[in-house]
């Protein structure tokens, strides 16, 4: 399989770290087996549930991860623990995501894990690399050219099928054909599809499926294929071809999928062939997370996955390193409002995290002065030592940044488009580039020998470029151009300090060599000014400070969100928004829009029963609790999934709160009411010290649950529904002496180890 290897995986994938990661990453620079000198190293350091996934190994394994817990963290250290303990071979490794940057990134950090050689890529990247291999043996002949835009493709198309499409059109028409081949809808049965989906279709149906037939001609006629048929090809090469599909599965042993709650069907098709056959596959998701539907995204297989592969081990993070308990407590609170099938299997996250400042609200009479007095805060913000790039303001449509664009440059304070042209790209990086590659070659450049320092060998390289110390005033091309320029400075300051605490050198060669790597990997160095980005092109990202702007009705739920699961993934997209901030967060609307005109707005429902002075009578849904479910049953050994049966008459249980009862309402309740008192008063004083919602501690089924049981030992309590390894953490010994007749005490955490020591003797 050598020389297939080669021509499948290609060398080891281009590498890059990041900096500062909130689950103890740092810049990391240096031998790649740096902490990792032992398979067991590699679990250093991860929560409980974290190193459950790592030492996971075996499939099918489905990680549930909610936002700021860690995920990426916790596969690629099972990635490399499975490396270093011998049970992977890196070669047999592949991970895939949905970007470039995320790929890029878990490339690093295996890298700094000595989990070199496995490969991490997108769907596409990993697709292409194997329809470029196996297209002259299946099919005959080179690989048809890669159309790397359709836009002018689609406007051919349209001008051929008789139809005037204006421009603003084409990028819908586009986004429409894209979503019938990933949903693997052909051009005739496109019609029928938008009318049984309910999708709102940009135009007449029946001229979409005519601008679609024409442009899968178009393409044909030409030789090329687009992105998606990428896709299609492979899949259909490995459908086609048995012996093909078992020399990829041969290669491929291990499978891990991270955002798996975004796959569309046709991906999910192709990760069916790679994973057929014994391949041990690990997926990674958040439900609540889903926020690409109008792409052809699916919560349904992450969903799914259980019933799929009732052997499956399940594991739950919802340890929060990221946000505040303010902010969590707000994102949690967005949840528990929400309907539907993402929201009945909603994690409700606990936060990790020291108290910060409580989330602010405000309501501006227009859109400009909302704008104007975000710029205002954003100022202070960094006159207290907030970085610019550590913070972030956040809209519904890109259309919405002009006015933030010019209220930052009126105040004079830099920032950056989420979406813009790719750091590497830009023709002043690309030059600054080759300044220093050749500053590096050269063994007596005049312009670097006056500093010992790398960093100040960089800045006198730049300055013939125009780096000063200083940034340009005012804002525009000069000031985008001093931005990048300034971001590879502070990289190579970055990289000299982390190489010189490791005890290696740093010159300009090696900085050259991570330039290079960084390129590959497109992991750009960090720009110093203020994020402006969608709420869509801020999913993966994270900031100190998150201003979330424009929050009315219309906007967020946009307009044509018109179905009951259309407004829940707009609320599921504000949600993926105060889950960007780590401490600081506002959320702001205007009545209207510009200065004077008519106060009709209204602030998103989303915000209803969470904002001072708005109240909510709808229903609110229960989050999932961390822990690990191994197999088919949960790690108590009690079943997960199957009928549950009444303890009192035996009848079939179907309703969410008999089934943790373990009886129906109606018959009769052994319950001890004095427990169940104490219990509820011991609640209420430990939601007083967290500053949260009873139910968080425990909801009042559980009590009931608990006060009919009456456990006596840790092992008996971890059977009760609603009690997970969390909570049994952190309340287990209260509970337990309370069930006793006892009060809790300070000594109550000895208590509970002493329990655990006890069952693990029993055991």
């Amino acid at each position: 399989m050598g020389g297939m290897q080669e021509q499948l995986l290609g060398l080891p994938d281009g590498h890059g770290d990041r900096y500062g990661t909130p689950s103890g990453g740092g810049a990391h620079y240096g031998a790649p087996h740096g902490p990792a000198s032992s398979a067991e190293a590699v679990l250093a350091g991860l929560d409980p549930e974290q190193r459950a996934v790592a030492t996971a190994l075996q499939g099918p394994v489905c990680v549930l991860a909610g936002a700021g817990t860690g995920k990426t963290r916790a596969i690629t250290h099972r990635i490399a623990y499975g490396v270093r303990s011998g049970v992977y071979q890196p070669q047999q490794v592949l991970a895939v995501t949905f970007t470039a940057r995320a790929a890029g990134e878990m490339r690093g950090r295996l890298r700094q894990l000595g989990a070199e050689g496995v490969q991490a890529r997108t769907f596409h990247s990993a697709a292409l690399r194997q329809l470029q291999y196996f297209w002259p043996r299946a099919i005959g002949g080179e690989v048809p050219r890669l159309l790397e835009r359709k836009v002018q493709l689609v406007a051919e198309a349209a001008g051929r099928s008789g139809l005037r499409v204006q421009r603003t059109e084409l990028r819908d028409l586009t986004s429409e054909i894209e979503w019938a081949k990933v949903t693997q809808i052909v051009p005739d049965d496109y019609p029928a599809a938008v009318l049984k989906t309910g999708r709102e279709a940009p135009r007449d149906p029946a001229e979409i499926a005519r601008v679609y037939a024409t442009y899968e001609q178009t393409k044909r006629d030409r030789g090329v294929i687009d992105f998606e048929d990428v896709l299609l090809l492979t899949a259909a090469i490995l459908e086609d071809r048995p012996e093909i599909a078992e020399r990829v599965r041969a290669q491929y042993r291990h499978l891990t999928v991270d955002e798996y709650q975004d796959v569309s069907p046709l991906q999910q098709r192709l990760l069916e062939q790679w994973s057929t056959g014994g391949a041990s596959l690990c997926v990674v998701g958040d439900a609540s997370q889903t926020i690409y539907s109008f792409t052809g995204a699916t919560p349904d297989h992450l969903l799914n996955f259980r019933h799929r592969h009732p052997e499956a081990t399940v594991v739950k993070l919802v340890r929060d390193y990221r946000s505040t308990p303010q902010v969590v407590h707000l994102a949690n609170g967005l949840l528990a409002k929400a309907r539907g099938q993402a929201a009945q299997h909603r994690l409700e996250l606990v936060s990790q995290r020291e108290a910060g400042p409580a989330p602010v609200y405000v309501e501006y009479a227009d859109e400009p002065t909302e704008a104007e007095a975000t710029a205002r805060e954003i100022r202070a913000l960094l006159g207290r030592g907030v970085r610019a790039s550590e913070i972030a303001v956040l809209f519904r449509t890109n259309g919405q940044s002009e006015v933030y664009e010019q209220a930052l440059a009126d105040l004079g304070i830099s920032y950056q488009l989420k979406g813009a042209e790719r750091f590497f790209e830009r023709p002043e990086v690309r030059d600054a580039v080759m300044l220093v590659r050749g500053a590096a070659r050269a063994s007596d450049d005049p312009l670097t020998a006056d500093s010992p320092a790398l960093a100040g060998q960089v800045r006198a390289v730049l300055a013939t470029r125009g780096f000063t110390p200083e940034p340009p005033s005012g804002s525009g091309t000069v000031r985008e151009r001093w931005e990048s320029l300034a971001a590879l400075v502070r990289l190579a300051e970055e990289f000299e300090t982390a190489r010189r605490e490791a005890g290696q050198p740093a010159d300009l060669a090696a900085y050259v060599t991570e330039l290079d790597a960084r390129a590959a990997a497109q992991h750009a160095p960090a720009v110093e000014g203020v994020t402006l980005a969608s709420l869509h092109a801020a999913k993966g990202l994270e900031w100190d400070a998150v201003f979330l702007v424009g929050l009315t009705e219309g906007t967020l739920p946009i307009i044509y969100a018109k179905t009951d699961e259309q407004i829940e993934e707009e609320r599921r997209l504000l949600y993926v928004g105060v889950t960007r901030a780590r401490v600081h967060l506002s959320l702001s609307w205007a009545l209207s829009r510009s200065p004077g005109g008519r106060a009709g707005r209204k602030p998103t429902r989303f915000l209803d029963g969470l904002r001072p002075g708005s109240s909510y009578s709808g229903p609110t849904s229960r989050g999932g609790r961390g822990g690990v479910e191994q197999g088919a049953e949960r790690s108590g050994g009690r079943k997960v999934r199957g009928p549950v049966k009444c303890r009192v008459c035996d009848k079939t249980l179907t309703e969410a709160v008999e089934r943790k009862l373990r009886r129906c309402e109606s018959c009769p309740s052994d319950m001890d009411e004095a427990l169940y008192e104490r219990l509820r008063e011991w609640r209420s004083v430990q939601a007083k010290k967290q500053g949260a919602p009873a139910y968080v501690v425990f909801t009042d089924a559980t009590l009931m649950a608990i006060a009919e049981a009456v456990p006596s030992s840790e092992r008996e309590l971890a059977l009760i529904s609603g009690v997970g390894a969390m909570k049994l953490d952190k309340y287990g010994a209260d509970v337990l002496l309370l069930c006793a007749g006892e009060e809790p005490t300070d000594e109550s955490e000895a208590t509970v180890e002493g329990l655990r020591g006890e069952s693990e003797e029993q055991a």
